[in-house]
């Protein structure tokens, strides 16, 4: 009579795992995709991505803030004219600081007359050999009549068909301080933050116990983060159980020091006073005053930002674009 020999317990194996990746707003740099404007048979492709900078608008909370702010005071001292509204002119004002390029187009009525100017969406216009303007709409061609969409541009010194805008030279920061706000989120979504290794090598612990020990910690995860755990291990020996950190206090400062250092880059090309878009100092000296701050940055930054506009009333004849003089805040609390 033979006697069948128990099979040995299973030796429990190492797991490692990690988090997900990231979701950007951007794919790698998928948004510079292109090098200079090359013609495709129908059109000019542009110099970059304009849906890559659409998309990039949102990455960043002080690139988006900082836009928004210029196409805020451009827009608040425009003057509306019966044929360009003030709504229809931040759209504009938009294209430009985001694209570098906008559009105006002239709509005329059945009599040929001018019965208004309304922007054409910059991102999906197109430039064609013969100098006029089309557009993408749901990929179809939609034929601009000839003569009736100005473009106004800034320009960028490797081609003359489109524009690009000043600040591309801070988007890798902006996305910089996006992956590292997203990094941040998922450290925190992951429930334990991913904040130690759990080492045992105690012979005492059987495969039950580290069983126990591993469902334990999937269930600290989640909802209610930062409960406590129990671990009794009867004969254990010293070193039997190690609770290895892998985030450090520095991890904390690198945070912020990259938030910081990525935010002075996107306001260094927006040249936008960070007091004017509400960020906290971080030091004691603070960033000064916001009334002087705010007509320095009018003079020197709002006032160019208009003139590219000013071309429209060469381009119809007529004084359509106008803008109201700048008053102190000290003034107009007066």
């Amino acid at each position: 009579m033979t006697t069948k020999r128990k099979a040995a317990p299973a030796k429990p194996t190492a797991e490692v795992f990690t988090f997900g990746d990231p979701l950007p707003v951007l794919d790698q740099r998928d948004f510079l995709g292109y090098f200079h404007s090359s013609w495709n048979g129908r059109f000019y492709e542009p110099p970059v991505s304009f849906d890559g900078l659409a998309r990039a608008l949102t990455a960043n909370p002080h690139h988006q803030s900082a836009i928004g702010c210029k196409a805020s005071l451009l827009t608040h001292h425009f003057k509306p004219h019966r044929l360009l509204s003030r709504v229809a002119f931040k759209r504009l004002a938009l294209d430009y600081l985001v694209f570098g390029n906008s559009y105006l187009e002239r709509v005329r009525s059945r009599l040929g007359g001018v019965m208004a100017f309304k922007p054409a969406l910059a991102r999906w216009v197109r430039m064609k050999k013969d100098g006029n303007a089309m557009m993408l709409v749901d990929g179809q061609e939609h034929q601009f009549p000839e003569g009736d969409v100005l473009q106004i541009l800034e320009p960028d010194i490797n081609q003359e068909i489109y524009g690009l805008p000043g600040y591309i030279g801070a988007m890798q920061s902006a996305l910089l301080n996006e992956a590292a706000t997203l990094f941040r989120r998922k450290y925190y979504l992951n429930g334990s933050h991913a904040g130690f290794i759990l080492y045992v090598s105690d012979a005492a612990a059987n495969p039950e116990d580290v069983d126990a020990i591993r469902d334990a910690l999937k269930k600290s995860k989640g909802p209610g983060n930062f409960r406590n755990l129990f671990m009794y291990a009867p004969n254990g020996k010293k070193d039997g159980m190690q609770v290895i950190p892998i985030g450090e206090v520095t991890a904390k400062d690198e945070f912020f020091n990259m938030k910081n250092v990525t935010r002075d880059d996107v306001l260094a090309a927006h040249r936008v006073p960070p007091q004017l878009l509400g960020i906290v100092p971080s030091n004691a000296g603070g960033f000064g005053s916001v009334a002087q701050a705010a007509p320095v940055f009018f003079a020197h930054e709002i006032k160019p930002l208009m003139t590219p506009f000013l071309t429209i009333n060469d381009w119809c004849g007529e004084e359509v674009v106008a803008f109201e003089e700048y008053v102190p805040p000290a003034t107009a609390a007066a």
